[in-house]
């Protein structure tokens, strides 16, 4: 894949940036204004851009006495200055939220009709796209081809949050909170800007785009119980929140997870298993780097009842026959190899040792058997890891004898495993 080729923002989030606030005409439109004073509160200065539609729900008066700009929206407004290509060029970032199905199509395919899309045009600063719609409209083959084309011309588009819509609807198509939106801006800024010294190096992972699973899978016994495991999915949610800030192009899968997903990323929902075998597999041949963090269920019931499953009168207990789950992880590698394809391919292993072997030798022996590039391996317990905030991993590689470690929180650990990634992701199956 090739780099996005937008120019790095000339400053970091510590110092002001030039944010043009794109909003687009939906009813969602109000929710910009929050937006703007987040960016005016952290000390960035907000040029405000609505189109002509957006002037129907929020007016220019709103948005003058929030950033202190006049508002525009023509391209024959100071003409003197050139501004639509002005506003473009001292841009350090552009957002627009809300982004409709019309704004977005109008975007992906280079319209120039107004200051907001030839602005656009004109930035080589990152762009962040939040979409708000109804849910048939996100759902409509045009949309996702548009969504799919501005992904690729280098743009970010959050994935819409679900929730009440205009009227009695429902479902996917609400614009992300405020705060959602304003905090995937700021990775976008920092994936391209500066960063601190624990930090992924900005842009490292820039114009890859990269699988990561999370959360534990739930084998369905009957229509009420399931056999699962503790795993609350917060180390993958990390990795796919730092890979993100790294500038990848995320897709996240999840199975059962117990904290907040993340913005800025794509995100597939499944269950059990097999369910997360048929999405990983699908996934992984468009994916550059694969992640999986996921915490996969060895056995699953024999049957699954389709009833709930009732105590006997007699007293005697139920016998459950297990069958073992597939081992999506040496799915991916064997695809990998299969269909020669250049990808780096990262397991993950909860271990604990015995009286013979450390918890070490037998992370070791797992890496040769997966046929993976690395392996996260962490050391479990009823009181070690599963659900805390705080970790410690060794990453083991397959292409040298190298042992490097990091402890510290989830978003810590994340970090360093995504420099580990980023340091070897040339390396691949060809090593």
């Amino acid at each position: 894949m090739t780099p996005t080729g937008h120019a790095p923002v000339r400053s970091g989030t510590g110092a002001s940036l030039r944010v043009v606030l794109g909003v687009g005409g939906g009813i969602a439109a109000y929710k910009a204004a929050a937006l703007s004073r987040l960016f005016s509160e952290a000390g960035h200065h907000v040029v405000p851009m609505p189109t002509q539609a957006a002037l129907h729900f929020v007016g220019a008066p709103t948005w003058e006495a929030l950033t202190g700009e006049r508002v525009s929206e023509t391209v024959f407004d100071r003409v003197d200055t050139v501004n639509h290509v002005a506003q473009g060029q001292s841009a350090d970032l552009v957002v627009i939220a809300p982004a409709t199905a019309d704004l977005m199509a109008r975007v992906a395919h280079g319209h120039a009709d107004d200051l907001l899309s030839t602005t656009v045009l004109a930035t080589a600063a990152p762009v962040l796209l939040a979409p708000a719609m109804h849910t048939e409209m996100w759902h409509n083959p045009a949309t996702r081809r548009n969504v799919a084309l501005l992904r690729e011309l280098g743009h970010t588009v959050l994935e819409p949050a679900s929730g009440r819509l205009t009227g009695t609807d429902s479902g996917p198509g609400r614009l992300p909170e405020p705060q959602e939106i304003f905090d995937a801006a700021m990775a976008l800024v920092r994936a391209g800007g500066s960063t601190g010294d624990d930090a992924v190096a900005p842009g490292s992972l820039r114009g890859r785009r990269v699988l990561v699973t999370a959360g534990g899978t739930r084998e369905p016994l009957d229509p009420v119980r399931y056999l699962g495991n503790r795993s609350s999915g917060k180390q993958g949610i990390a990795v796919a929140r730092a890979a993100r800030d790294a500038g990848a192009d995320v897709h996240l899968i999840v199975a059962h997870v117990e904290t907040e997903l993340p913005v800025g990323v794509e995100i597939s929902h499944v269950s059990s298993a097999h369910e997360l075998e048929a999405a990983t597999l699908a996934a992984a041949r468009r994916s550059d780097v694969v992640v999986m963090a996921a915490a996969v269920a060895d056995y699953r019931p024999e049957t699954v009842g389709e009833h709930k499953m009732k105590k006997s009168e007699d007293g005697t207990d139920p016998v459950l026959r297990l069958v073992r789950n597939p081992d999506i992880l040496r799915g991916v590698v064997t695809q990998r190899d299969e269909q020669k394809l250049d990808q780096l391919v990262v397991g993950f292993a909860a271990e604990t040792g015995d009286a013979e072997h450390s918890v070490l030798e037998f992370g070791r022996a797992k890496l040769r058997r997966k046929g993976c590039d690395l392996l996260v391996l962490n050391e479990v317990g009823t009181d070690k890891v599963f659900g805390r905030d705080d970790t410690e991993v060794v990453v083991l590689s397959a292409h040298s004898d190298e042992e490097s470690g990091a402890r510290g929180s989830k978003d810590e650990v994340a970090r360093f495993i995504v420099r580990r990634i980023a340091s070897e992701a040339g390396v691949g199956a060809d090593g």
